[in-house]
């Protein structure tokens, strides 16, 4: 029996990453959308900010919130944690046993920058570090007591590190680590602010005193800030399933157009929750509808296309030399890379009617998407990518 260890390590760690990511953006999104759901009615008990009322599965259920606290502990109070914890821990793992596991492949590309595996993995390492004491950091200073000048002071930090990343790492372990640092912001809000706080405010009225109002209003801007870095943060997660989101020149600037768009939608949906209509909502999808499309655009313009559009066309016999040379070691009836048995998918250039059978598949990851050869390892040059890709589009002549 062969057992692939890694594969299985992968598999069930990315399912148990899915299980607690979506308990902790479905806690999160419910709490975000009650919090401005709440509406001020006659009759409220003394120190209760807002009340909603909702139906589902059959029953009704009537949810008080308190501005800062009850006057007393209740017999049950249900805490929400646990689903932020384990959702960093398993991202965490998993980004350990794809992309730092297998440094070589997916974390370092030696065209942009050769890294030693260790100096790979302690330079991602110590981003993650970085990125949630410069963003803590901002949130106490002056900055974070204006919500917009903080807004734009995070979308920086992230725009910076997509620069840094990119410049660094290969595409995919760029993007990766984008999402990874935004990530653990997020799981760091709730372990080291809010989770903090609200026990701060258990022991105060445990201890017959008044609670700080003030820490509510600390954490809720910690929730607030998760609340809308979930979406994209979700995008980048999935991104190395789609090489046209990483693979560009300037990816980096496609990390800043998904941190707008999700953003845009993520504010859609709580303007409307806080019962925003007409004119307050009318401008936000179709503003995060045109920011994709030109997501989609800036993301699919392959510069080497239109610069070979006057260029001779390479022979078939070239063409054939370079996939040889560049991308046999994989894609062969016999891989010669170690990492492989037998080629991937099931996709194979031996020759010339194999690679025009798949003529498409390799314009779309070793052309356009730039995602193979898988951590560049056989070092394929971008003029050869450009002849490639002329060679195909022109109909693979002879």
């Amino acid at each position: 029996m062969d057992i692939l260890f890694q594969d299985w390590i992968n598999l069930i760690l990315r399912w148990a990453h899915l299980i607690t990511g979506i308990a902790w953006i479905g806690s999160s999104f419910y709490f975000v959308w009650l919090d401005l759901s709440l509406r001020k009615r006659p009759g409220m008990d003394e120190g209760v900010y807002g009340e909603a009322w909702m139906v589902h599965g059959g029953g009704f259920y009537h949810v008080n919130k308190w501005m800062v606290a009850p006057k007393s502990m209740p017999d049950d109070l249900h805490w929400f944690k646990y689903e932020a914890y384990f959702t960093w821990l398993t991202g965490f793992a998993l980004l350990v046993t794809m992309y730092y596991w297998s440094a070589e492949s997916y974390l370092i590309d030696p065209s942009v920058m050769a890294l030693g595996k260790w100096d790979a993995i302690l330079i991602g390492l110590a981003s993650l570090f970085a990125g949630w004491v410069i963003y803590d950091l901002m949130c106490k200073s002056p900055i974070g007591q204006s919500t917009g000048k903080l807004a734009v002071g995070v979308f920086i930090l992230a725009m910076v590190a997509a620069y840094g990343f990119t410049h660094v790492f290969s595409g995919r372990g760029a993007f990766i680590h984008v999402g990874a640092m935004l990530g653990t912001i997020m799981a760091a809000n709730v372990f080291r602010i809010i989770i903090p706080n609200q026990k701060k405010v258990v022991a105060s009225l445990m201890a017959g005193e008044t609670p700080d109002p003030a820490l509510g209003l600390q954490a809720k801007q910690r929730s607030t800030h998760n609340n809308y870095l979930t979406l994209p943060v979700l995008l980048m997660m999935i991104s190395n399933h789609y090489s046209m989101l990483f693979s560009h020149d300037q990816s980096w600037l496609i990390v800043g157009l998904i941190l707008i768009v999700g953003g845009l939608v993520r504010h859609f949906f709580n303007t409307r929750n806080a019962g925003g209509t007409g004119k307050a909502i009318a401008w936000q999808l179709p503003a995060a509808a045109i920011g994709m499309a030109i997501l989609a655009m800036f993301a699919s313009y392959d510069p080497n296309a239109a610069k070979m559009a006057d260029q001779d066309v390479i022979t078939a016999n070239h063409a054939q030399a370079i996939i040889q040379t560049r991308c046999t070691a994989c894609h062969s009836a016999n891989p010669t890379d170690e990492g492989f048995d037998e080629a991937p998918m099931g996709v194979m250039f031996d020759d010339l009617a194999q690679i025009e059978a798949n003529a498409q598949r390799i314009l779309a990851q070793a052309i356009i998407g730039r995602a193979m050869p898988l951590g560049n390892m056989t070092e394929m040059t971008e003029d050869e990518r450009a002849e490639l890709g002329h060679w195909i589009r022109k109909g693979m002549p002879e």
